[in-house]
């Protein structure tokens, strides 16, 4: 028993009716458990600096009423069973409510109960699920990542205290500005790097130091939905621009009559349209971000998986103005718990982004960034990717493919050429939450597209992410699917 216990020895009462009350109430509230072992009178004398006298005096008293019991051998315990008396009691004090002013939130806590059905979405558990944003975790080398962890955790003990560098491990960051320079052609060096937890902390430390309330970001229409509550808590006013096939269309930023502050998009797989934005429009974007004095922010969430197209540069590497803030995740590519993301940051934003960053969680865990650095280096990742993108493109192929064969006409595929899902007319006069009930009744999780608009649209738009579905369920997925649309 390791229980706070608080006695007076200035007050009227005697140290050993204190002690009998604060034993009680421990007992009545639950902080001692019946059944629980209790100190003997010497231990508990001695952690109080009292009499054993007293201790004594007190363990007696709570014996003679029922509270505590001896076992010869064993010790004193809190009775399995209080006196109906003592129960009744219990009663009458639980009954008793203290009332107090209700408890006013900020406007952040406020936004955030206005948006508590967006955040407590419960996925059904059914047997097919076309959820997005979810890898092939099956596939994830984890012996590799094992050996890779023990190299670490056998050789040293640093990994256990805080670290010194606020942009994130060094080795890490070093390595994610290579990577970067390779994969992407983005323009930065090791020290414009701030490793962050994921692309939601990045969105978070960005609003904080860019948007007091009432100032103005523009966002695709559709687009990701977790990004507008960040912007949304902080108070922010939100412009939605339309996306076509060629992506954010940029003339309608330019039509505005709103001081914008930051624009938010997806340009290298538009969430969740797939488009990808156009070099003409890039080369507006950044143009009209320079004139304005706006700053961009570039999500360039699950770049990796491009099918069949050559990869397209980061908006970043053609920015010669300080314009862009590129946002990168892991959690597409490798694993999502691993909650390991980075910010690439203009030099004269690094200081501020960095000392928010300390303020907010100090710093992501070094194990993990220190065996992510070294599987970067070491070539793994890339070699992962390269395998992971076969794998998803033969499973892209299949979703498109029975898609067509059941459907037809009946449906218009859109984003078909990157990432982990595709988005989806279908063509029917029932409306969205009726297609997703019938889908559930026969095994199939559907998502709509309808969260992730702002200014109205049409109905039968859905997200169909393959990345985690093998072959035999988006197959079997489909044809369930179209069996319940067609009995109409």
């Amino acid at each position: 028993m390791d229980l706070a216990i608080a006695l007076d020895s200035n007050s009227p009462i005697p140290l050993h009716q204190q002690l009998y009350e604060e034993l009680r109430q421990a007992i009545l509230s639950g902080r001692l458990l019946p059944g629980e072992r209790i100190l003997s009178t010497r231990t508990l004398a001695k952690s109080l600096s009292i009499s054993r006298s007293t201790v004594t005096t007190s363990y007696e008293q709570l014996l003679s009423e029922g509270y505590l019991e001896t076992i010869v051998g064993s010790g004193t315990f809190v009775c399995t069973q209080l006196p109906d008396d003592l129960l009744r009691s219990t009663s009458v004090e639980s009954a008793i409510k203290i009332t107090r002013p209700q408890v006013k939130l900020s406007g952040y806590g406020a936004t955030l109960i206005e948006a508590d059905n967006f955040l407590r979405v419960v996925e059904p558990e059914l047997p097919i699920n076309f959820r997005y944003g979810r890898p092939a975790l099956e596939q994830f080398p984890i012996k590799l990542w094992r050996k890779l962890l023990s190299r670490y955790c056998c050789s040293n003990l640093h990994w256990l205290d805080y670290s010194t560098d606020l942009l994130g491990d060094k080795p890490l960051r070093e390595a994610i500005a290579r990577y970067l320079s390779r994969s992407r052609a983005v323009n930065c060096i090791p020290e414009q790097v701030l490793i962050v937890n994921g692309t939601q902390q990045a969105l978070d430390l960005i609003v904080r130091l860019f948007i007091e309330p009432d100032d103005v970001i523009a966002l695709e229409d559709p687009g990701y939905l977790s990004a507008r509550l960040i912007f949304k808590t902080q108070g922010a006013k939100l412009l939605p621009i339309a996306v076509d096939e060629s992506g954010l269309v940029v003339k309608d930023l330019a039509y505005s009559n709103e001081q914008i502050r930051l624009v938010y998009v997806t340009p290298s797989h538009q969430f969740p349209t797939g488009a990808t934005l156009s070099l003409p429009r890039r080369l507006e974007l950044l143009a009209w971000a320079q004139q304005t004095g706006a700053l961009i922010i570039e999500d360039d969430y699950d770049s990796e998986y491009r099918y069949g197209d050559r990869p397209i540069p980061a908006l970043q590497g053609l920015d010669q103005s300080d314009s862009v803030l590129y946002i990168g995740t892991f959690s597409k590519v490798l694993f999502p718990s691993l909650r390991i993301g980075y910010l690439v940051l203009p030099k004269s934003l690094v200081s501020p982004f960095a000392g928010a960053k300390w303020l907010s969680d100090r710093h992501l865990p070094l194990l993990e960034q220190q065996v992510l650095a070294d599987f970067i280096e070491e070539g793994h990742l890339e070699r992962h990717i390269r395998r992971m993108r076969e794998l998803y493109d033969q499973r892209r192929q299949v979703l498109v493919k029975v898609l067509k064969v059941h459907f037809g006409d009946r449906s218009t595929i859109l984003g078909e050429k990157a990432g982990l899902h595709l988005m989806v007319r279908l063509h029917t006069p029932l409306c969205d939450e009726e297609i997703i009930q019938r889908a559930a009744s026969v095994g199939v999780a559907m998502m709509s597209a309808a969260p992730h608009y702002l200014k109205p649209h049409p109905s039968g738009e859905f997200i169909f992410g393959y990345g985690e579905l093998k072959e035999q369920q988006l197959e079997e997925g489909i044809l369930r699917l179209a069996k319940i649309l067609t009995m109409m």
